[in-house]
Protein backbone atom coordinates (compact mmCIF):
# COMPACT_ATOMS: atom_id res chain seq x y z
CA UNK A 1 0.00 0.00 0.00
CA UNK A 2 1.30 3.43 -0.93
CA UNK A 3 1.07 5.91 1.91
CA UNK A 4 1.39 9.66 1.57
CA UNK A 5 4.11 10.97 3.85
CA UNK A 6 2.72 13.74 6.06
CA UNK A 7 4.90 16.66 7.11
CA UNK A 8 5.92 16.55 10.78
CA UNK A 9 3.57 19.41 11.66
CA UNK A 10 0.59 17.35 10.50
CA UNK A 11 1.04 14.97 13.44
CA UNK A 12 1.30 17.66 16.10
CA UNK A 13 -1.86 18.12 18.11
CA UNK A 14 -2.78 21.46 19.62
CA UNK A 15 -2.97 21.49 23.43
CA UNK A 16 -6.51 21.56 24.77
CA UNK A 17 -8.04 25.01 24.89
CA UNK A 18 -5.65 26.53 22.35
CA UNK A 19 -7.09 27.29 18.93
CA UNK A 20 -5.00 26.33 15.88
CA UNK A 21 -3.09 29.19 14.30
CA UNK A 22 -4.78 30.58 11.19
CA UNK A 23 -2.99 30.31 7.84
CA UNK A 24 -0.25 32.86 7.15
CA UNK A 25 -2.40 34.88 4.73
CA UNK A 26 -5.20 35.14 7.28
CA UNK A 27 -2.73 36.19 9.98
CA UNK A 28 -1.47 38.94 7.67
CA UNK A 29 -4.95 40.35 7.22
CA UNK A 30 -5.68 40.02 10.96
CA UNK A 31 -2.65 42.23 11.58
CA UNK A 32 -3.68 44.80 8.96
CA UNK A 33 -4.37 48.24 10.46
CA UNK A 34 -7.88 49.24 11.41
CA UNK A 35 -9.65 52.26 9.95
CA UNK A 36 -12.95 53.96 10.76
CA UNK A 37 -15.28 55.95 8.51
CA UNK A 38 -18.32 58.04 9.47
CA UNK A 39 -20.94 59.12 6.95
CA UNK A 40 -23.26 61.80 8.31
CA UNK A 41 -26.13 61.99 5.86
CA UNK A 42 -29.40 63.87 5.78
CA UNK A 43 -31.26 60.89 7.23
CA UNK A 44 -28.70 58.52 8.78
CA UNK A 45 -25.48 58.63 10.76
CA UNK A 46 -23.31 55.61 9.98
CA UNK A 47 -19.99 54.29 11.26
CA UNK A 48 -17.92 51.46 9.81
CA UNK A 49 -14.71 50.05 11.31
CA UNK A 50 -12.76 47.70 9.07
CA UNK A 51 -9.38 46.52 7.84
CA UNK A 52 -8.19 45.23 4.49
CA UNK A 53 -9.42 41.70 3.89
CA UNK A 54 -8.57 39.00 1.40
CA UNK A 55 -11.30 40.05 -1.03
CA UNK A 56 -12.08 43.61 0.05
CA UNK A 57 -13.01 44.98 3.46
CA UNK A 58 -13.09 42.89 6.60
CA UNK A 59 -15.71 44.63 8.74
CA UNK A 60 -14.96 44.64 12.48
CA UNK A 61 -17.76 46.85 13.79
CA UNK A 62 -20.54 49.09 12.52
CA UNK A 63 -23.18 51.48 13.79
CA UNK A 64 -26.16 53.14 12.14
CA UNK A 65 -28.88 55.41 13.47
CA UNK A 66 -31.65 57.36 11.76
CA UNK A 67 -30.99 60.88 13.05
CA UNK A 68 -33.05 62.81 10.45
CA UNK A 69 -30.58 65.70 10.48
CA UNK A 70 -32.34 67.30 7.52
CA UNK A 71 -35.78 67.30 9.17
CA UNK A 72 -37.51 70.61 8.42
CA UNK A 73 -34.61 71.82 6.25
CA UNK A 74 -36.74 72.09 3.10
CA UNK A 75 -39.04 74.63 4.75
CA UNK A 76 -36.66 76.56 7.03
CA UNK A 77 -33.26 76.35 5.30
CA UNK A 78 -31.80 75.57 8.74
CA UNK A 79 -30.85 72.48 10.71
CA UNK A 80 -33.41 72.19 13.52
CA UNK A 81 -32.31 72.14 17.16
CA UNK A 82 -33.89 68.74 17.85
CA UNK A 83 -32.28 67.24 14.76
CA UNK A 84 -28.85 68.55 15.77
CA UNK A 85 -29.25 67.13 19.29
CA UNK A 86 -30.19 63.70 17.91
CA UNK A 87 -27.19 63.81 15.60
CA UNK A 88 -24.76 64.86 18.33
CA UNK A 89 -25.92 61.95 20.49
CA UNK A 90 -25.31 59.54 17.61
CA UNK A 91 -21.88 61.03 16.86
CA UNK A 92 -20.90 60.72 20.52
CA UNK A 93 -21.84 57.04 20.31
CA UNK A 94 -19.63 56.71 17.21
CA UNK A 95 -16.66 58.34 18.98
CA UNK A 96 -17.14 56.06 22.00
CA UNK A 97 -17.19 52.98 19.79
CA UNK A 98 -14.10 54.13 17.87
CA UNK A 99 -12.32 54.49 21.21
CA UNK A 100 -12.57 50.74 21.74
CA UNK A 101 -10.12 50.10 18.90
CA UNK A 102 -6.53 50.93 18.06
CA UNK A 103 -7.24 52.79 14.84
CA UNK A 104 -4.59 53.59 12.25
CA UNK A 105 -6.78 56.39 10.90
CA UNK A 106 -10.31 57.65 10.49
CA UNK A 107 -12.30 60.08 8.40
CA UNK A 108 -15.74 61.62 8.90
CA UNK A 109 -17.80 63.31 6.20
CA UNK A 110 -21.13 65.13 5.95
CA UNK A 111 -23.24 65.52 2.83
CA UNK A 112 -26.30 67.36 1.53
CA UNK A 113 -27.94 68.55 4.78
CA UNK A 114 -24.79 70.32 5.94
CA UNK A 115 -24.06 71.59 2.42
CA UNK A 116 -27.50 73.14 2.10
CA UNK A 117 -28.28 74.43 5.60
CA UNK A 118 -27.42 78.02 6.43
CA UNK A 119 -26.16 76.85 9.84
CA UNK A 120 -24.47 73.72 8.49
CA UNK A 121 -20.88 74.85 9.11
CA UNK A 122 -21.84 76.24 12.50
CA UNK A 123 -23.09 72.77 13.41
CA UNK A 124 -19.87 71.15 12.15
CA UNK A 125 -17.94 73.49 14.46
CA UNK A 126 -20.14 72.50 17.37
CA UNK A 127 -19.51 68.81 16.63
CA UNK A 128 -15.75 69.42 16.75
CA UNK A 129 -16.05 71.29 20.04
CA UNK A 130 -18.31 68.75 21.76
CA UNK A 131 -16.98 65.46 20.37
CA UNK A 132 -13.51 66.20 18.99
CA UNK A 133 -14.66 64.83 15.65
CA UNK A 134 -13.44 66.79 12.63
CA UNK A 135 -16.07 66.36 9.92
CA UNK A 136 -15.47 67.39 6.30
CA UNK A 137 -18.46 68.58 4.28
CA UNK A 138 -17.81 66.96 0.91
CA UNK A 139 -18.99 68.06 -2.53
CA UNK A 140 -21.54 66.23 -4.63
CA UNK A 141 -18.73 65.17 -6.94
CA UNK A 142 -16.81 63.49 -4.13
CA UNK A 143 -20.02 61.72 -3.11
CA UNK A 144 -20.23 60.26 -6.61
CA UNK A 145 -16.54 59.27 -6.54
CA UNK A 146 -16.82 57.57 -3.15
CA UNK A 147 -19.95 55.66 -4.19
CA UNK A 148 -18.10 54.43 -7.28
CA UNK A 149 -15.05 53.49 -5.20
CA UNK A 150 -17.26 51.44 -2.88
CA UNK A 151 -18.60 49.50 -5.87
CA UNK A 152 -15.22 48.80 -7.49
CA UNK A 153 -15.47 45.02 -7.20
CA UNK A 154 -19.01 45.02 -8.61
CA UNK A 155 -17.99 47.18 -11.58
CA UNK A 156 -14.97 45.01 -12.30
CA UNK A 157 -16.98 41.81 -11.91
CA UNK A 158 -19.86 42.86 -14.15
CA UNK A 159 -21.00 41.21 -17.35
CA UNK A 160 -18.23 40.86 -19.90
CA UNK A 161 -18.57 43.27 -22.79
CA UNK A 162 -19.92 46.18 -20.77
CA UNK A 163 -17.52 49.10 -20.66
CA UNK A 164 -19.83 51.60 -18.99
CA UNK A 165 -21.28 51.80 -15.51
CA UNK A 166 -24.28 53.89 -14.43
CA UNK A 167 -24.52 54.15 -10.65
CA UNK A 168 -27.21 55.87 -8.61
CA UNK A 169 -27.25 56.58 -4.88
CA UNK A 170 -30.61 57.69 -3.45
CA UNK A 171 -29.86 59.64 -0.28
CA UNK A 172 -31.87 61.56 2.28
CA UNK A 173 -31.32 65.01 0.80
CA UNK A 174 -29.95 64.36 -2.68
CA UNK A 175 -29.50 61.67 -5.31
CA UNK A 176 -26.15 61.15 -7.00
CA UNK A 177 -25.87 59.75 -10.52
CA UNK A 178 -22.39 58.69 -11.70
CA UNK A 179 -21.48 57.75 -15.28
CA UNK A 180 -18.24 55.76 -15.45
CA UNK A 181 -15.95 54.18 -18.01
CA UNK A 182 -14.83 50.66 -17.00
CA UNK A 183 -11.42 49.31 -18.02
CA UNK A 184 -11.26 45.72 -16.78
CA UNK A 185 -7.88 44.99 -18.34
CA UNK A 186 -6.30 47.80 -16.36
CA UNK A 187 -8.51 47.05 -13.34
CA UNK A 188 -9.80 50.59 -13.09
CA UNK A 189 -12.73 52.86 -13.80
CA UNK A 190 -12.90 56.58 -14.54
CA UNK A 191 -15.67 59.03 -13.75
CA UNK A 192 -16.97 60.45 -17.03
CA UNK A 193 -19.71 62.63 -15.56
CA UNK A 194 -22.07 63.01 -12.63
CA UNK A 195 -25.18 64.88 -11.58
CA UNK A 196 -26.48 65.58 -8.10
CA UNK A 197 -30.26 65.91 -7.92
CA UNK A 198 -31.41 68.09 -4.97
CA UNK A 199 -34.04 65.48 -4.09
CA UNK A 200 -33.84 62.60 -1.65
CA UNK A 201 -36.21 60.58 0.49
CA UNK A 202 -36.50 63.28 3.17
CA UNK A 203 -36.73 66.30 0.89
CA UNK A 204 -39.47 64.66 -1.18
CA UNK A 205 -41.35 63.47 1.91
CA UNK A 206 -41.35 67.00 3.34
CA UNK A 207 -42.14 68.71 0.05
CA UNK A 208 -45.06 66.47 -0.95
CA UNK A 209 -46.30 65.04 2.35
CA UNK A 210 -49.37 62.84 1.94
CA UNK A 211 -49.58 63.65 -1.79
CA UNK A 212 -46.82 61.12 -2.49
CA UNK A 213 -49.33 58.40 -1.52
CA UNK A 214 -51.74 59.49 -4.28
CA UNK A 215 -51.42 58.44 -7.93
CA UNK A 216 -51.22 62.04 -9.12
CA UNK A 217 -48.64 63.05 -6.52
CA UNK A 218 -46.44 59.99 -7.02
CA UNK A 219 -46.41 60.12 -10.82
CA UNK A 220 -45.84 63.87 -10.68
CA UNK A 221 -42.60 63.29 -8.76
CA UNK A 222 -41.51 60.56 -11.20
CA UNK A 223 -42.14 62.91 -14.13
CA UNK A 224 -40.31 65.84 -12.50
CA UNK A 225 -37.18 63.77 -11.84
CA UNK A 226 -37.29 62.12 -15.26
CA UNK A 227 -37.12 65.56 -16.93
CA UNK A 228 -33.84 66.30 -15.13
CA UNK A 229 -32.39 62.88 -15.96
CA UNK A 230 -33.15 63.32 -19.65
CA UNK A 231 -31.02 66.47 -19.63
CA UNK A 232 -28.10 64.44 -18.20
CA UNK A 233 -28.72 61.77 -20.84
CA UNK A 234 -28.59 64.36 -23.63
CA UNK A 235 -25.07 65.30 -22.56
CA UNK A 236 -23.65 61.79 -22.08
CA UNK A 237 -25.70 59.70 -24.57
CA UNK A 238 -26.39 57.03 -21.97
CA UNK A 239 -29.49 55.68 -23.74
CA UNK A 240 -27.40 55.09 -26.87
CA UNK A 241 -24.92 52.98 -24.88
CA UNK A 242 -27.79 51.06 -23.26
CA UNK A 243 -29.15 50.23 -26.73
CA UNK A 244 -25.73 48.73 -27.49
CA UNK A 245 -26.01 46.60 -24.30
CA UNK A 246 -22.86 48.28 -23.09
CA UNK A 247 -24.02 49.51 -19.66
CA UNK A 248 -24.11 48.02 -16.17
CA UNK A 249 -26.69 49.63 -13.87
CA UNK A 250 -25.88 49.75 -10.14
CA UNK A 251 -28.02 51.01 -7.28
CA UNK A 252 -26.88 51.76 -3.74
CA UNK A 253 -29.30 53.03 -1.13
CA UNK A 254 -31.80 51.83 1.43
CA UNK A 255 -34.55 52.07 -1.19
CA UNK A 256 -32.82 49.67 -3.58
CA UNK A 257 -31.73 47.19 -0.91
CA UNK A 258 -35.25 47.19 0.55
CA UNK A 259 -36.78 46.43 -2.86
CA UNK A 260 -34.27 43.62 -3.33
CA UNK A 261 -35.08 42.18 0.09
CA UNK A 262 -38.82 42.30 -0.64
CA UNK A 263 -38.28 40.69 -4.04
CA UNK A 264 -36.46 37.81 -2.33
CA UNK A 265 -39.34 37.40 0.13
CA UNK A 266 -37.16 37.96 3.18
CA UNK A 267 -38.85 38.23 6.58
CA UNK A 268 -35.73 39.88 7.95
CA UNK A 269 -33.13 41.83 6.02
CA UNK A 270 -30.02 39.78 5.17
CA UNK A 271 -27.13 41.79 3.76
CA UNK A 272 -25.12 38.76 2.61
CA UNK A 273 -27.79 37.74 0.11
CA UNK A 274 -28.48 41.32 -1.06
CA UNK A 275 -25.08 42.87 -1.77
CA UNK A 276 -24.12 42.12 -5.37
CA UNK A 277 -27.47 40.54 -6.22
CA UNK A 278 -29.38 41.24 -9.44
CA UNK A 279 -32.80 42.86 -9.03
CA UNK A 280 -35.20 42.45 -11.95
CA UNK A 281 -36.49 45.89 -12.90
CA UNK A 282 -39.98 44.64 -13.92
CA UNK A 283 -40.16 42.78 -10.61
CA UNK A 284 -39.09 45.91 -8.71
CA UNK A 285 -41.72 48.06 -10.44
CA UNK A 286 -44.37 45.47 -9.62
CA UNK A 287 -43.25 45.55 -5.98
CA UNK A 288 -43.57 49.34 -5.96
CA UNK A 289 -47.16 49.08 -7.25
CA UNK A 290 -47.92 46.67 -4.40
CA UNK A 291 -46.36 48.98 -1.81
CA UNK A 292 -48.31 51.95 -3.12
CA UNK A 293 -51.58 50.01 -3.05
CA UNK A 294 -51.07 49.18 0.64
CA UNK A 295 -50.79 52.84 1.64
CA UNK A 296 -49.01 54.15 4.70
CA UNK A 297 -50.60 51.58 7.01
CA UNK A 298 -49.39 48.72 4.85
CA UNK A 299 -45.86 50.12 4.83
CA UNK A 300 -45.86 50.44 8.62
CA UNK A 301 -46.89 46.79 8.99
CA UNK A 302 -44.26 45.54 6.56
CA UNK A 303 -41.46 43.93 8.64
CA UNK A 304 -38.75 45.00 6.19
CA UNK A 305 -39.91 48.65 6.21
CA UNK A 306 -41.55 49.39 9.57
CA UNK A 307 -42.92 52.55 11.12
CA UNK A 308 -39.64 54.50 11.16
CA UNK A 309 -39.13 54.27 7.39
CA UNK A 310 -42.74 54.11 6.17
CA UNK A 311 -42.91 57.83 5.26
CA UNK A 312 -39.73 57.66 3.20
CA UNK A 313 -39.97 54.49 1.13
CA UNK A 314 -42.33 55.85 -1.57
CA UNK A 315 -40.25 58.98 -2.20
CA UNK A 316 -37.28 56.65 -2.75
CA UNK A 317 -39.37 54.44 -5.01
CA UNK A 318 -40.36 57.47 -7.12
CA UNK A 319 -36.69 58.33 -7.65
CA UNK A 320 -35.92 54.70 -8.48
CA UNK A 321 -38.80 54.52 -10.97
CA UNK A 322 -37.69 57.73 -12.69
CA UNK A 323 -34.18 56.30 -13.12
CA UNK A 324 -35.15 52.87 -14.45
CA UNK A 325 -37.77 54.26 -16.84
CA UNK A 326 -35.43 56.94 -18.18
CA UNK A 327 -32.75 54.30 -18.71
CA UNK A 328 -34.66 51.04 -19.23
CA UNK A 329 -32.56 47.96 -18.45
CA UNK A 330 -33.65 44.46 -17.45
CA UNK A 331 -31.91 44.46 -14.07
CA UNK A 332 -29.99 46.54 -11.56
CA UNK A 333 -27.04 45.26 -9.54
CA UNK A 334 -27.76 45.98 -5.89
CA UNK A 335 -24.94 47.30 -3.69
CA UNK A 336 -25.33 47.26 0.08
CA UNK A 337 -22.35 49.54 0.48
CA UNK A 338 -21.86 53.26 0.38
CA UNK A 339 -19.72 56.24 1.22
CA UNK A 340 -18.21 54.62 4.33
CA UNK A 341 -16.90 51.74 2.23
CA UNK A 342 -15.45 54.17 -0.28
CA UNK A 343 -13.72 56.15 2.47
CA UNK A 344 -12.20 53.03 4.01
CA UNK A 345 -10.95 51.72 0.68
CA UNK A 346 -9.47 55.12 -0.10
CA UNK A 347 -7.58 55.21 3.23
CA UNK A 348 -6.31 51.65 2.72
CA UNK A 349 -5.29 52.43 -0.84
CA UNK A 350 -3.47 55.61 0.21
CA UNK A 351 -1.51 53.70 2.85
CA UNK A 352 -0.53 51.00 0.36
CA UNK A 353 0.71 53.55 -2.12
CA UNK A 354 2.75 55.32 0.54
CA UNK A 355 4.30 52.03 1.66
CA UNK A 356 5.05 50.76 -1.86
CA UNK A 357 8.49 51.31 -3.46
CA UNK A 358 8.60 54.37 -5.70
CA UNK A 359 9.22 52.23 -8.78
CA UNK A 360 6.38 49.79 -8.12
CA UNK A 361 3.26 50.09 -10.29
CA UNK A 362 0.04 51.06 -8.47
CA UNK A 363 -2.06 48.21 -7.12
CA UNK A 364 -5.77 48.12 -7.95
CA UNK A 365 -6.60 44.96 -5.99
CA UNK A 366 -8.87 46.73 -3.48
CA UNK A 367 -9.39 50.32 -4.52
CA UNK A 368 -9.13 52.10 -7.83
CA UNK A 369 -8.35 55.73 -7.30
CA UNK A 370 -10.65 57.71 -9.53
CA UNK A 371 -9.26 60.10 -12.09
CA UNK A 372 -10.16 63.69 -11.19
CA UNK A 373 -10.14 64.71 -14.83
CA UNK A 374 -13.64 64.33 -16.24
CA UNK A 375 -13.39 62.69 -19.64
CA UNK A 376 -15.97 63.08 -22.42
Amino acid sequence: MNMVQQPPSANIRQPAGIAPRPPAMHRRFMRAPLYAAIDLGTHNCRLLIARAGEHGLRVIDSFSRAVRLGEGLHHSGQLADAAMERTLTALQACVARMGLYDLHGHRAIATEACRRAANGMEFIGRVLHETGLDISVISAREEAELALAACTSLLQGGRAGTSRGLLFDIGGGSTEIAWARIDREAGRHDLSGYVSLPVGIMTLAERHGADIFTDQGYHGVVSEISDVLRGFDDVHCIAREIARQNVMLLGTSGTVTTLASLALGQDRYDRASIDGSALSVPRALSMIDTLRAGGLEGLVRNPIIGAERARYILPGCAIFEAIVTTWPMPEVTVADRGLRDGLLLRMIGDRRRQAAPATAPPSFSLYNRLEHQVSP
